[in-house]
């Protein structure tokens, strides 16, 4: 008799499951969709904290399909569709970007259109997104902090988007509708991911000449606001200032010493953000190789 009582008592709670299951009109695969995002969190922090590029390189595309794989059992899942737009976003800056731009465009439209999805929460639809600036920002000016990380990946796969396609006079034009989403993560979370939307806006005013709205000084500002976020930890902060706006403005010290500085601060400097940190040295390897041509 001892023996039957764990597998009586296992079938009643695969009954009671089933049964919730059943009144609830929840598939099994969308239960297993809504009980992930805990685990979701822990390889998201583990995989921050890699150190090894190649093994990240190779991990995340299958960490990107398991997500959109949970995606397909709970398409309304706005956490599942936050971390798929995430991944897609580090992807393919981290490892796409400077060896297939079109590749990499076309994985951070995938970022955007799943962050959209997230959006929609919030009745941010796809017409909103690409239609008048105006009607966008009255709706996005109207989201509380649980939009924060649905609205920052969308603007930053958006944003990255457009900067790949910057021949393309259509997509320059969406580019104000990137900051509007931008500009309500400032306002209401503006520690989001160690500073990421002042982080945005310095790349934003940095990478344009004044006569086609740049500024540097507002560039300066919104770097300098994004390194005590981090407490100048994050290293990729320099690389954007270094890429665009001392490449904007053509100060090759500058340049150089941003550049130098991150390839030779050892690991170890910043553990949560080690993945990001250890992308930044690479990147700033491969920039200051294009330092002759740009400068």
């Amino acid at each position: 008799m001892t023996l039957l009582k764990p597998l009586t008592t296992s079938l009643s709670i695969q009954l009671l499951l089933l049964g919730i299951t059943l009144l609830s009109g929840c598939s099994m695969g969308k239960i297993v969709a809504r009980s992930s995002t805990s685990i979701l969190d822990g390889g998201v922090d583990a995989m921050n904290r890699e150190t090894d590029l190649l093994l990240a390189e190779q991990a995340i595309p299958a960490n990107i399909k398991l997500m959109e794989g949970l995606i397909t059992e709970d398409p309304d899942n706005q956490d599942l569709r936050v971390y798929t737009a995430q991944a897609f976003y580090g992807y393919a800056y981290g490892f796409v970007e400077l060896a297939d731009s079109e590749r990499a465009k076309a994985l951070y439209q995938r970022g955007f259109d799943h962050a959209g999805k997230a959006l929609q929460r919030w009745h941010i639809t796809d017409e909103l997104l690409q239609g008048d600036p105006d009607k966008l920002h009255q709706a996005v000016s109207k989201l509380n902090k649980s939009a924060v990380p649905a609205l920052f990946w969308a603007a930053s796969n958006w944003a990255k988007r457009i900067d790949l396609d910057r021949t393309n006079p259509t997509s320059i034009a969406e580019l104000a509708s990137t900051e509007i989403l931008m500009r309500q993560v400032l306002k209401l979370q503006p520690d989001y991911y160690y500073g990421g939307a002042s982080l945005f806006y310095g790349v934003y005013y940095g990478s344009r000449a004044p006569m086609f709205g740049g500024d540097f000084t507002r560039a300066d500002a919104n770097f300098s606001a994004a390194r005590k976020v981090s407490n100048n930890r994050l290293l990729l902060i320099d690389v954007l200032q270094a890429e665009y706006l001392e490449r904007q403005r053509f100060d090759q010290a500058k340049f150089h010493q941003l550049l130098t500085e991150v390839a030779n601060t050892p690991q170890g400097h910043f553990p949560e953000m080690a993945l990001a940190n250890q992308i930044a040295r690479a990147r700033a390897r491969y920039l200051l190789i294009k330092e002759e041509e740009w400068f």
